[in-house]
């Protein structure tokens, strides 16, 4: 299973799962449908499979235009995001199972960002290879999303659920805000050595205009703050030691940042 990324919209990014063996396709948060449908007729490959992660627009903006497209391809969600998402056919809760290229992925429920939010994790098909995980807006690199729907106590249990991932996992999140993520991280963890260095690197990528997804869970569970809630550092930096309460405000400081 190949991972393309396609940039759409000012930020986001869109992913393409492809099995080059039967020339099927499926696409994750796919916020418009040109550049999906562009790398599908590149590839000469067939839609199969919608797997979106929750009901924003930016990431369900052209499930109606692919499906016009592919008539036979299944969208698939949430399940507490009924009615939310257009095209929506099956309906996905914790412990779910999805199919793809032969490849099974395990379906997560990381509500917080909003009520409904699901995540995609692909186990490695191989000791050497990497697992594979759509989070959506769930967490980012050096990053998590806004708490519309949701509350501090879910999206800490939600981010733990990502946390305990193996480290050799890469994270496919959905926008890329990694540079003003690590710009904040630093004002809460200014003497972490890694993510003072992730920080020079990221920078450097971003003058050129490299994308910096997909990151990995190893580099995340060492440099980003908001799966470091129990770290003293941290706490110390908020006035808690409370991880439900330093997670909460460092999330208030990240929203005001």
């Amino acid at each position: 299973m190949q991972v393309i990324r396609l940039e759409a919209l000012s930020d986001n990014y869109i992913f393409l799962l492809h099995d080059s063996q039967q020339n099927i396709a499926a696409v994750v948060d796919p916020a418009v449908a040109e550049p999906v449908l562009r790398k599908l007729a590149e590839l000469k490959a067939e839609l199969v499979a919608i797997f979106n992660t929750h009901h924003h627009h930016d990431h369900v903006g052209g499930n109606q235009q692919l499906i016009k497209h592919f008539p036979q391809v299944i969208v698939y969600g949430g399940s507490e995001d009924q009615g939310r998402i257009p095209g929506q056919q099956v309906f996905l809760q914790q412990g779910d199972r999805v199919l793809f290229a032969h490849r099974t992925a395990e379906v997560l429920f990381v509500p917080g960002h909003t009520r409904a939010h699901i995540a995609y994790y692909f186990p490695p098909a191989t000791s050497d290879e990497p697992g594979e995980l759509f989070c959506g807006d769930t967490m980012f690199a050096g990053g998590c999303g806004r708490l519309f729907e949701g509350t501090p106590t879910q999206m800490v249990a939600s981010l733990g659920k990502l946390r305990s991932l193996p480290d050799n996992t890469r994270v496919w999140c959905a926008h890329e805000y990694t540079l003003k993520n690590l710009q904040f991280a630093l004002t809460v963890d200014s003497d972490n050595a890694e993510l003072q260095r992730r920080y020079t690197e990221v920078k450097t990528y971003r003058s050129r205009k490299e994308a910096t997804v997909p990151s990995l869970l190893a580099i995340e569970k060492r440099t980003n703050p908001f799966l470091r809630w129990e770290q003293p550092a941290l706490q110390l930096a908020v006035n808690s030691r409370d991880p439900v309460q330093t997670f909460a405000r460092l999330r208030g400081m990240k929203d005001r940042f």
